[in-house]
Formats: structure tokens, C-alpha cells, sequence
């Protein structure tokens, strides 16, 4: 039963993945391609710039895969893959807490999903949003990835005490009551959580690079507008730029806010899908189990009772 549960979970997660790069294929990849548009942009002007300031300048690394290979089977294999894996784990969770809760099979999956969907994305999100190309600087995205799995760990650990606190509260308290404390005690565990993770500007690397062009003190990593930060002009492709003046401008605010409510929609549309799709796949088979245990047993022919001898006098 535990393996056919999880393949249901995993195919559920597998058919949310492909819906998952179709929506991405028509709503997200427009916005894509404006960001490395961008990038491409802003790489050529600081190569310029530090070349004309005699500044070294980094050599471009190689395309390992195509823009083409990237946005059609690049994107898909990654989002099928994530999706099953979510499915496979959603599944694994559900054999390991059935039985707990007094509630249908499906209820308890949709309760499991949207615990998935707020500790895996949306309260990671919160702190560290989803980003498009040419935000996120190279040297720091180790430090990113690893504050990244920090928070989704931290996230998933703060739910499960949350609900722990309430099932333990509601011995005492009413349930209302009990939900709220929980809440309560969650949001705050939350909000010390979000104040003691760095914000991604502050990584030392940054504040290390804010003498560089390009770079400026802030909170995150989304591109500033490229000034030049000499005390003397300069010149770049015949045009003389004076100290403080623009020379490339910041990443536009409209594409990173379409990135990342594509982002989102795009995550609710996985963790919707999985939950549906698993859900209904778990009690068809769940269901059929138990037709076949009873027709089992109906089949199965009753012994007829023996007769003891009569004693004889």
C-alpha cells in the first residue's frame, strides 16, 4: 500500500508539473526574457565602464545550455521533477499521519498540502521573494541558498509546533480558543524568525562590492541604476559621463512584480493541483481496497460446524 500511495502522489505532482509549465510557457517566460534582456544590457556597460576606469574586467562564463534549451526543456524537467517530489513527499506524510486525524482520507491530503504550500513557498517567500534573471549576484548564492533552506526549515518546524500547540491547547481551552493562542504564538515565532535572517543586501559580500559599479547599499539584490561613482568623469562609447551621473538604469519595477506574482500564482496552481488530483486518486484507491477486502471476505466459505458423536451407553 505505502509504495502505490506514494506513485499516486508523485504522478499527482507529475500532472501538476506539466500544468505548471504551461502556465510558465505563457505568462512567466515574456517576463523572463525582459530580465535577460536586461542582464545582457547591464553586463555590456560594466565591462565598459571598468575597462575605461582600468578596472578589471570578468570574463563571461560559458552558455552551458541554450536560451532555447533553458525555457522549454529546462523549465519543464524542473518543475515536473520538483512537483513529483512534493507529490511523493505529500504522500509520505499522509502515511505517516493517517490515523491521527478524525477526517476523510482527502480532507487530511488538502490539509497536508496547504501546510506544504505555506512551509515550503509562501512563508520563505515572504522573507526571500522569487527572483528573475539579473537579480542575485554570483558570489553570494551559496549564502542565498543556504538562508533559503534555513527559512523553508524554520517555516515547516514553526507550522508543526503551531498545530501541536492547538491540539494540546484544545484539552483545556475551547478550539477557538485554542487556535488563536497558536496563532498568535506562531506569528510571533515567525516575526523573530524574519528579524533574525539577514536581509540579502546585508550579506557581507555586498556591503564588500558597494564600491563597485553598479552596485549601491541596499536591502536586497535587485540591480541599481549603474552611476558613475568616480570623483572624475568618464568616458564610455564617445559619451562622457560626470561623477553621480545615470549611466544604465535600475531593473524595472513592473517586470520583478510580474515575475514574482507569476511566481506565486504558479505555486498555488502545484500545490492546488497535487492536492486535488492525489486527493481523489488516494480515496479511489482507498475505496477499492476495501471493496476488495469484503468481497474477500464474502467469498471466503464458512466452515460448517462439526458434529460430536453421540455417546453410547
Amino acid at each position: 500500500m505505502e509504495i502505490r500511495t506514494i506513485l499516486r502522489g508523485a504522478g499527482a505532482g507529475a500532472i501538476a508539473g506539466v500544468l505548471a509549465f504551461v502556465f510558465a510557457r505563457i505568462f512567466a517566460e515574456p517576463v523572463i526574457n525582459k530580465a535577460i534582456d536586461y542582464e545582457s544590457g547591464r553586463d555590456d556597460v560594466l565591462a565598459a565602464l571598468n575597462k575605461a576606469a582600468g578596472r578589471t574586467v570578468a570574463p563571461d562564463g560559458p552558455e552551458i545550455f541554450s536560451r532555447g534549451i533553458q525555457s522549454t526543456v529546462g523549465i519543464a524537467t524542473g518543475l515536473i521533477a520538483f512537483s513529483a517530489a512534493m507529490g511523493a513527499l505529500l504522500a509520505v506524510a499522509y502515511l505517516v499521519m493517517h490515523g491521527r486525524f478524525r477526517i476523510r482520507p482527502r480532507a487530511l491530503v488538502w490539509m497536508l498540502a496547504a501546510y506544504g504550500f505555506f512551509g515550503v513557498f509562501l512563508l520563505p517567500y515572504v522573507k526571500y521573494p522569487a527572483n528573475p534573471p539579473a537579480i542575485g549576484h554570483t558570489f553570494t548564492i551559496v549564502q542565498r541558498g543556504h538562508l533559503y533552506l534555513v527559512m523553508v526549515a524554520a517555516s515547516l518546524i514553526l507550522l508543526a509546533a503551531a498545530v501541536v500547540l492547538a491540539r494540546r491547547l484544545a484539552r483545556r481551552y475551547t478550539m477557538t480558543t485554542a487556535v488563536v493562542i497558536s496563532a498568535v504564538a506562531f506569528l510571533v515565532g515567525y516575526g523573530v524568525l524574519i528579524g533574525l535572517l539577514p536581509s540579502l543586501g546585508d550579506l557581507s559580500a555586498n556591503v564588500a562590492a558597494t564600491n563597485q559599479f553598479g552596485y549601491a547599499r541596499a536591502a536586497t539584490e535587485t540591480p541599481q541604476p549603474i552611476v558613475n561613482i568616480l570623483s572624475t568623469p568618464i568616458t564610455v562609447g564617445g559619451v562622457t559621463y560626470q561623477p553621480g551621473q545615470l549611466v544604465y538604469p535600475g531593473f524595472d519595477a513592473d517586470v520583478l512584480w510580474k515575475f514574482r506574482w507569476y511566481s506565486l500564482l504558479n505555486q498555488v496552481l502545484i500545490w492546488t493541483t497535487i492536492a486535488l488530483v492525489f486527493g481523489a486518486l488516494l480515496e479511489r484507491f482507498l475505496a477499492a481496497g476495501g471493496r476488495q477486502k469484503k468481497n474477500k471476505r464474502a467469498e471466503t466459505p464458512t466452515p460448517a460446524p462439526t458434529e460430536e458423536p453421540v455417546p453410547t451407553a
